[in-house]
């Protein structure tokens, strides 16, 4: 299989591995929305402490979630149109994804292999006008 199809390949998981984490980022801010409602219904005034504190929690979480999840979207652009900047970017990221297991950490080792090879580094070359 030719290099270029590997790097869309990649491409198309770093898509996926962004649009699953914007998807729990999503998911775990609906479930921040209705978490302190149900303990304030069940607590009342004794929960107000705990609300302030997993609304802080929840907050963290998404950013950090979408913190991860956003630059991959960004690298699955970047490698799929060959951007001369996809490369580095997927280099770092992969770096960084190592830490999101287990899938992150797969997408990471399929980039290194796919990103380090001396073929798709020309791949990434920016075309100088003739």
């Amino acid at each position: 299989m030719p290099m270029t199809t590997h790097v869309r390949i990649l491409a198309w998981f770093n898509i996926v591995l962004g649009t699953l984490g914007v998807i729990a980022a999503l998911m775990t801010l609906d479930g921040a929305a209705v978490l302190p409602a149900i303990l304030t219904q069940i607590a009342d005034e004794a929960a107000a402490i705990p609300v302030g504190i997993i609304q802080f929690a929840a907050t963290v979480v998404i950013t950090i979630i979408l913190a991860m999840s956003l630059p991959c979207l960004v690298l699955g652009f970047g490698l799929y149109n060959f951007r001369p900047w996809g490369r580095v970017l997927g280099i770092v990221l992969a770096a960084v994804n190592l830490l999101n297991v287990p899938f992150g950490t797969l997408v990471s080792l399929y980039g290194f292999w796919v990103l380090l090879k001396p073929e798709t580094e020309v791949l990434f070359k920016p075309v100088s006008p003739a």
